[in-house]
């Protein structure tokens, strides 16, 4: 469960994680071997940037750029950011701060989900526990950030995915265990999926999405399970079914290519699981590649960012670059 934020030297474990205790994942973390051991379709590993975790500078989720640079929103500094190919930070918007945050399960204000569209605008969840701010927000190139949805204070936006095509946004919702559609353009948003395969049993149900060949694919964080929901020709939620469980900890994942088999964040492990079509899984990155508690999986041309926001292990928030073999 997660821990109570902390202004000083221990902030609050992730926007979207349940798991073992944290000294049992800190004791792992030093257990763990100095040897590299990245595994196929994985090779290079190497650290990009490490963040300071005293400035709450922890990655939740990831964006790639046509340039090689890295989009990141960083929970709990309520900050969107740009890391370039050099490995230097530029923040691109802080959030506002909520006078009285109450955000579900956290209890302070966190910024989650990240999407980018193709003429650079990026959409972003925040959460507050608060009716004013709390929903999916917008930043324009060199603009400020809006919200362009509101959703409820008692929700906790956590994963996002883009439909261009449909011009809608897809938002996991780890409080509720549920799915919301809000139109690209803004406005009201709708429960597009409350599937009860989406509740969470303890702390974070609906967590990392995906929009990927007719269907809007979810993790649930408490079960550990991969879930494929089918997008129907109305565009109405189909069924949830799940394509994969065992996977403790999951958060948020990643494409490999036009089949069903991806690269998923294991955060509590400090883990990159990579799972075939074929239900076949086997472990990729791991702490001794540099991981600390991942949160998601971007892809840009042949490598793959995965970003460690360090909510238990509280050591060294980093952005890890690996190169794929296709």
């Amino acid at each position: 469960m997660p821990r109570p934020f902390r202004r000083a030297a221990r902030p609050a474990p992730a926007a979207l994680l349940s798991g073992a205790p944290a000294a049992v994942l800190a004791l792992a973390l030093l257990a763990a071997t100095p040897a590299v051991a990245v595994a196929p379709p994985l090779s290079d590993p190497r650290i990009v940037a490490h963040f300071d975790i005293a400035q709450h500078l922890q990655p939740e989720n990831i964006a790639v750029e046509p340039d090689g640079s890295v989009d990141l929103t960083f929970s709990f500094a309520r900050q969107v950011g740009r890391v370039d190919p050099g490995g230097r930070l530029t923040v691109l918007a802080t959030l506002p701060e909520p006078a009285h945050p109450a955000t579900p399960v956290l209890g302070h204000a966190a910024v989650s989900g990240l999407v980018r569209a193709h003429d650079g605008t990026l959409y972003f969840g925040y959460a507050t526990g608060t009716a004013d701010l709390t929903g999916i927000w917008r930043l324009c190139p060199g603009g400020a950030p809006e919200r362009i949805a509101a959703l409820p204070a008692d929700s906790l936006p956590n994963g996002l995915a883009l439909d261009a095509p449909a011009g809608v946004l897809y938002s996991s919702d780890s409080a509720l265990g549920l799915v919301w559609t809000v139109p690209l353009d803004g406005g009201a948003p709708a429960v597009w999926s409350d599937d009860a395969l989406l509740k969470p049993v303890s702390a974070f149900g609906a967590n990392g999405l995906k929009v990927h060949r007719g269907a809007v694919w979810v993790g649930n964080t408490d079960t550990g399970s991969l879930l494929r929901i089918p997008v129907r020709p109305d565009g109405a939620a189909g069924p949830a079914e799940v394509r994969a469980d065992g996977l403790a900890g999951l958060d948020d994942f990643a494409f490999v290519g036009p089949g069903d088999d991806l690269l998923a964040a294991l955060n509590p492990a400090s883990e990159v699981v990579h799972l075939g079509p074929d239900g076949s899984r086997h472990t990729v990155l791991d702490a001794a590649d540099g991981l600390s508690n991942p949160t998601a999986v971007g892809i840009g041309g042949d490598t793959v960012y995965v970003p460690s926001a360090a909510y238990f292990t509280m050591a060294d928030p980093n952005l890890l670059a690996a190169t794929l073999e296709r």
